[in-house]
């Protein structure tokens, strides 16, 4: 069916007038459609029909940088105020006493970063898709000289085009929850590495003067299994001890979710699909690559896949069709090279503080004080994390 209110019933015989096939209506989806659509290409979005009525709230919030506020802004489609919260400061904490600080006015920008509500986003690229002509939502996919696979980490069709996932799970899984606080989070952004290896991060939620936090905590898959069975007021005591008091009593607010977490990355991002006429296949968002959250870069990474390929296309030669794999594999490599310091960054991370033995908490813990008294490498750190290098 069209997406537009009104529109007539979709006609499979309309297939071969579209230019791209997009299959994954989230975010990175969403985004890729309305770029796409700017340059008068006319693309099919494929959004399969949901549960009228979840069985669990959306609790997702992530982090996005100024790059990613610049583009969705772009696109008309940047949050009010309630839902994007600037995030002035940022601390974390070491399992020891290392710390590592950071500040919007040291940086010279207005906020570090904002934490933005996903559902709220979604219903705003929703809404301009909506009235979009150039994009077609249908709930099954059509031909195309190119499909773009936005589908998530758990993608089938990456599996039916034969793409090649290279998947390295880490020993955590991820529990994701809502907190309302007895302090005001005070437009900080917090983490706190423990010594077993757990990781918990608080985000702040509600505007710059709200005290509701999204949470991410980062454990052992028996502890989020055994965190998961408390009730809700021992699970928000458990928070509270974990991160040492620092916005006073807690509260859940949302149920708590939990998956497992794994670095992951294609090992081609593009590709030819068999068919009379000539059609290409091209991976972007989760679909392509997977980075751990500590660092919270997941889904500008893959905002950032959406702005590239799309400028890739509309830069093509009126001759070239979209499907050209030259072009697809200009994407491919600029991306991949854009991916590869974060990835390796956030990784490394991850091992360094996944070992508890006394000598590596000494290890780290000195590498945060030396990072913190850094200066030019840390405010490198912060530009590239920001997206204004």
């Amino acid at each position: 069916m069209s997406g537009r209110p009104g529109a007539p019933s979709y006609n499979p015989r309309m297939a071969q007038s579209f230019d791209i096939c997009i299959r994954g209506a989230g975010v990175v989806g969403r985004t890729l459609a309305l770029l796409l659509a700017r340059e008068r290409l006319h693309v099919a979005l494929v959004a399969s029909p949901g549960p009228a009525s979840p069985a669990t709230s959306d609790v997702r919030a992530y982090a996005l940088n100024a790059a990613s506020r610049q583009l969705l802004e772009s696109l008309r489609s940047w949050p009010d105020s309630q839902h994007a919260t600037p995030v002035a400061h940022m601390q974390v904490a070491g399992d020891q006493d290392g710390e590592v600080h950071f500040d919007a006015t040291a940086q010279g920008v207005p906020a570090l970063a904002w934490i933005v509500d996903v559902p709220a986003l979604e219903a705003r690229l929703a809404e301009a898709v909506r009235f979009q002509p150039q994009v077609e939502v249908v709930q099954a996919p059509v031909a195309a000289p190119l499909t773009v696979v936005c589908e998530g980490r758990a993608s089938r069709t990456r599996e039916e085009f034969g793409a090649e996932f290279d998947l390295a799970p880490y020993p955590h899984h991820a529990i994701a929850t809502r907190l309302a606080c007895e302090k005001p989070h005070g437009q900080v952004a917090r983490q706190w590495f423990a010594p077993d290896g757990s990781i918990l991060a608080f985000l702040p939620l509600d505007g710059e003067g709200g005290s509701a936090v999204a949470v991410v905590w980062s454990v052992a898959p028996q502890q989020a299994i055994d965190l998961l069975a408390l009730d809700p007021e021992t699970f928000a005591q458990r928070l509270q001890a974990a991160s040492q008091g620092a916005l006073g009593a807690l509260r859940t607010t949302s149920d708590r979710v939990a998956w497992p977490l794994q670095q992951a990355r294609a090992r081609h991002w593009c590709g030819a699909l068999p068919s009379a006429a000539p059609a290409s296949w091209v991976l972007a968002g989760d679909a392509a690559h997977n980075v751990h959250p500590l660092t919270g870069q997941g889904l500008n990474l893959g905002l950032g896949d959406a702005q590239v390929l799309a400028r890739v296309l509309a830069g093509r030669d009126t001759w070239r069709s979209v499907s050209d794999l030259r072009l697809l594999r200009r994407y491919e490599r600029e991306r991949k090279t854009a991916l590869l310091p974060m990835g390796l960054a956030t990784d490394g991370l991850q091992q360094l503080f996944a070992r508890p033995e006394g000598p590596w908490q000494q290890l780290r813990n000195w590498g945060m004080k030396g990072f913190e008294r850094s200066g030019p490498l840390k405010d490198w750190m912060a530009r590239q994390a920001m997206g204004t290098h």
